[in-house]
């Protein structure tokens, strides 16, 4: 596959909710016309996404591309000049929410990623089915000249791209396939040595996958494997996103603001065996916390807040773990240093969007961390 200039698109379901309203033609703006540039690629994922952006956009830097990165937040500010950003930059990096997928038509990404897929914001989407659906409309206007690239191990993913067109590559974390996959500790490219795990910066088997898909991604650009390398060994991941905050007296603090679902709590919490203290909770939008049981082996307590803070508490008691129920975070917080102690996690991963206090979750997540070094002054 040869391309001159390219543009990455990238799905983001976790969205403001103020975009709900957005004039349509403004929100739904993904089919506006780019005939004269190729499109190389929508990067879509229902966890994951803020690892694979800026791992594809790091790599390709090393591959000398001038890159730019928009986000689907500023979207209704943007529109107007996307056009000249295309003639400007050799990739386009847009961040895309999954309502916007709901109107289109016309929109034809050449490479799509779909990383995983499990059940999310029904608020908006109503159904599971409707939102795998839209979904799947990545692919809908792929063509056998294009390429697909999802994960052998996510159920739902396997079966949104069981039929497109485009031609699909695959990675796996549990098993040696014909394409990117994990052996002996390292990852492989179609049976070639990329890099060892234990060299890459950041941990975990989420991240493993997000790692993979960027690879796969990158490789069909041609981006060699010194690049690759250099941009894994120091990419020590995002803010927000399971972000390490700060140790004090002990304590290890996490902000996982960006955990908004059900799935990303899941990840947060394999990451850890010390005993942890989470924050769960947030705005109401009927997500089922009983999907954390099996992973609250190592959770200490929990500090319910937001306003699903009662449902919060009912799944803590169920569960027998101590639960504290607050509406604000800043009331929380010190009941959280209190029953804490050296060697503890003390972790904000809500499994929940923000909209009952603030505009966006970074929000909570700066608040979160301005308590921490509050601590330390």
């Amino acid at each position: 596959m040869e391309f001159t200039n390219f543009r990455f698109v990238f799905i983001q379901p976790d969205y403001l909710e103020a975009l709900h309203n957005v004039d349509s033609e403004i929100f739904y703006s993904i089919d506006t016309d780019y005939s004269k540039k190729p499109h190389l690629g929508i990067l879509t994922t229902c966890n994951g996404r803020k690892y694979v952006i800026p791992l594809t956009s790091a790599k390709r830097k090393h591959a000398s591309w001038r890159d730019v990165t928009t986000t689907n937040y500023r979207v209704y500010e943007e529109i107007d000049t996307r056009a000249t950003i295309v003639d400007k930059y050799d990739i386009i990096v847009d961040e895309i929410s999954c309502q916007q997928l709901e109107n289109v038509k016309e929109y034809h990404p050449n490479i799509a990623v779909l990383t995983n897929i499990s059940e999310a914001h029904l608020e908006f989407m109503k159904t599971y089915e409707h939102y795998k659906e839209v979904k799947g409309r990545i692919f809908s206007n792929q063509t056998k000249d294009d390429i697909a690239v999802t994960n052998m191990e996510n159920t739902e993913a396997m079966l949104l791209t069981k039929d497109v067109k485009s031609t699909v590559r695959y990675f796996s974390s549990k098993n040696q396939i014909n394409g990117a996959y994990i052996k002996e500790g390292s990852i492989y490219y179609y049976d070639e040595k990329i890099v060892d795990l234990n060299q890459i910066k950041l941990i975990g088997n989420h991240n493993y996958e997000n790692i993979m898909a960027a690879i796969l991604v990158v490789k069909e650009l041609g981006v060699n494997n010194d690049s690759i390398c250099k941009v894994l060994k120091k990419f020590g991941g995002v803010e927000h996103r399971l972000e390490f905050v700060e140790e004090v007296d002990g304590r290890k603090f996490y902000n996982d603001t960006e955990a908004t679902n059900i799935k990303c709590c899941q990840i947060a919490l394999s990451s850890f065996k010390q005993p942890t203290i989470l924050f769960l909770g947030g705005y109401e939008r009927g997500q089922d916390f009983n999907e954390l049981a099996d992973y609250v082996e190592n959770v200490k307590a929990i500090i319910a807040i937001g306003s699903c803070r009662s449902r919060v508490k009912e799944f803590g008691d169920k569960m027998n773990i101590p639960t504290y129920q607050y509406e604000f975070l800043k009331d929380a917080f010190e009941t959280a240093w209190n029953i804490s102690k050296s060697g503890d996690i003390i972790l904000l991963s809500p499994a929940s969007a923000s909209w009952d206090q603030y505009k966006e979750c970074e929000e909570r997540g700066a608040e979160f961390k301005k308590y921490v070094q509050e601590l330390i002054k």
